[in-house]
């Protein structure tokens, strides 16, 4: 599969999507335009049902139909940053708990440590109203799309978390993937 690029996508309209419960400070927070959702003609290449993760532009694609695209703003946390290649969706939850890694309770200890039990999902959980875990050979990846109290990260690289959208993207993206939905990412060429 080749690189997708900016000149692969071309914007042709808007996506309407219904809004979640959000955390308060996400409901007063306005998103850059090239971040909120948008419908964008793809090439053939990609197959319908299918995400991409293009990490240069913090872009997300799931893929409608031949040559058309539904692209979701995103912010790569240091994990995140970290996934290449192919994965699948190996199951999808509403509001999920959260717990910190080892490595993030080590790193921040004045953070992290309250949580190393485990954080119940809610509008302030790290991982938002949706998360997609993704898998390889039947085994979790411990990599993560899903949404974010902090939606102001869209569009930036941050210190810790995944693959984050908004809570309104990722209930909409949510509600489209299936289990099993494969996802590749891009990197930008060393």
């Amino acid at each position: 599969m080749s690189r997708i690029t900016r000149r692969v996508f071309l914007g042709t309209g808007a996506a309407g999507l219904a809004a979640p419960a959000l955390a308060a400070g996400e409901k007063k927070f306005k998103l850059e335009k090239i971040y909120r959702p948008k419908i964008v003609k793809v090439h053939r290449q990609f197959a319908p049902g299918s995400i991409h993760i293009e990490m240069r532009y913090f872009f997300l694609y799931y893929i409608l139909e031949p040559e058309k695209a539904i692209r979701y703003g995103v912010a790569l946390g240091e994990e995140g940053r970290n996934l290449s290649g192919s994965a699948t969706v190996g199951r999808k939850e509403e509001w999920p708990s959260w717990t910190p890694t080892a490595n993030m309770i080590r790193r921040e200890p004045e953070v992290y440590a309250k949580w190393a039990g485990g954080l119940p999902g809610g509008p302030d959980n790290p991982l938002g109203a949706r998360a997609l875990y993704l898998y390889r050979g039947g085994r979790d990846t411990r990599y993560r799309i899903h949404g974010t109290p902090q939606p102001w990260t869209i569009g930036r690289g941050v210190s810790s978390g995944c693959i984050r959208l908004t809570n309104e993207a990722i209930v909409d993206l949510y509600g489209r993937v299936a289990i099993g939905t494969k996802v590749t990412t891009h990197r930008p060429a060393s």
